[in-house]
């Protein structure tokens, strides 16, 4: 039954919005920066951070590898946080390096739960910045419940009082085929979907997904 409810979900999104083409990004590398810029802001900003390591040259591990603290931090300044976030990149650079070697590819092979576990043991790398990674970087089969999916999800009472990320991502996970390209759009139209309609303070008027049974006096964050 849950199945069906998610994949209409998926179906009607799909049909108002279309591939949304994500993540954004050139090489895995890029996704991975991304994935921790992105962490408490909004996805312009993180453009501009990564288009100054673009120009800068620094979107290279061994460069990066390197490069001290303060001047990455500089560069990515307008992505916020930017201290906290040099540290975190560099925590990740590191596990990349001293860990695997560098090169991303040498990853692939790995399983998605070691993979998950290394990265949770990254100081500042959370679950989903972790699983953002392994779906868009690695294109592992996992999904990322973020704040757009419980908000969605719990507005059209899919979730138990108090689910947690686990709780949501489990939810997707035995409910749907593991499959990576309809972990990725999915999540990617939930985003949208919750950007447009599924706001903290709902707009549900013209919403795919409007018609189905939902709290519309519910605020979220």
């Amino acid at each position: 039954m849950r199945s069906e409810i998610l994949m209409d979900i998926y179906e009607r999104l799909y049909a108002r919005f279309g591939p949304q083409h994500w993540w954004p990004g050139e090489t895995p590398l890029e996704i991975m920066i991304g994935a921790v810029l992105t962490q408490n802001t909004n996805w312009k900003n993180v453009e501009k951070a990564i288009a100054n390591l673009k120009a800068a040259s620094l979107l290279d591990i061994r460069k990066l590898e390197q490069i001290c603290p303060d001047r990455l931090a500089k560069l990515i300044q307008p992505a916020g946080s930017f201290n906290v976030k040099a540290r975190r990149l560099k925590n990740l650079i590191a596990w990349l390096s001293e860990k695997h070697g560098g090169p991303i590819e040498s990853l692939k092979p790995l399983s998605t739960a070691q993979l998950r576990e290394e990265l949770l043991s990254i100081r500042g790398i959370g679950p989903e910045t972790a699983d953002s990674i392994l779906l868009y970087a690695l294109e592992k089969p996992v999904f990322v419940a973020d704040a757009y999916t419980a908000r969605i999800l719990g507005r059209h009472r899919l979730l138990e009082e108090g689910a947690g990320y686990d709780d949501i991502q489990s939810l997707f996970e035995t409910s749907l085929p593991k499959d990576t390209a309809l972990f990725n759009e999915y999540h990617a139209l939930l985003v949208r979907c919750g950007k447009e309609y599924c706001k903290p303070k709902p707009a549900c008027a013209g919403c795919p997904l409007e018609d189905l049974p939902h709290d519309t006096q519910k605020e979220c964050l």
